[in-house]
């Protein structure tokens, strides 16, 4: 029977540490893209989620991206580039669209990109505007975004864990206290 316990005990805290993991993950993505409002790069990349569905079936809505810095230089036609719009209805926005044509203009790279799903092509941007090109879709990332868009799942995956998290650190701290205080009295 102790052994059945113990194995228990493993179990259970490696469902906790699988637990933790995942929520300072989530809470790190989006901490970095609120606070920095995606100026922050981490080693040069950044993460991204897809907020439309203008590269559709590519990337979905909720999927996470990874981008990676790069010199517009390196940059080719058919490469997926995440961007900030500076005009229209694209200024001030985060894209992530499609190279579909580059040129350079004295010293300056310039590209016309476009969603895959998308009838028209952006306004031109230039390579000073872009924050890197999408080396992949994080899958794992991806999975948990969709399913805490749903709100029952939302408060099933977030707030059952942080509160399973709570639960377990105050048990641990008054288990300490009242082990301490035994200890004390002998």
């Amino acid at each position: 029977m102790k052994k059945e316990h113990k194995g228990l005990k493993i179990i259970g805290n490696i469902l906790y540490a699988i637990l933790f993991v995942i929520a300072i993950l989530m809470l790190t993505v989006v901490a970095l893209q609120r606070v920095s409002d995606n100026s922050l790069s981490l080693g040069g990349y950044r993460i991204f989620i897809v907020a439309t569905g203008s590269m559709e079936p590519k990337y979905l809505v909720s999927d996470v991206l990874l981008a990676k810095e790069i010199s517009p230089s390196e940059i080719n036609v058919g490469d997926d580039v995440v961007y900030k719009g500076k005009e229209g209805t694209f200024k001030g926005r985060v894209v992530t669209h499609q190279v579909i044509e580059k040129s350079q203009e004295d010293g300056t790279y310039k590209f016309i990109t476009k969603g895959i799903a998308n009838l028209e092509a952006d306004p031109q941007i230039t390579g000073n505007q872009i924050y890197g090109k999408v080396i992949c879709k994080i899958k794992t990332l991806s999975y948990i975004g969709k399913v805490i868009q749903n709100m029952y799942i939302f408060y099933f995956f977030i707030f059952i864990p942080i509160g399973i998290i709570i639960y377990k650190q105050i048990r641990n701290i008054v288990y300490d206290l009242t082990h301490k205080e035994d200890n004390d009295d002998e």
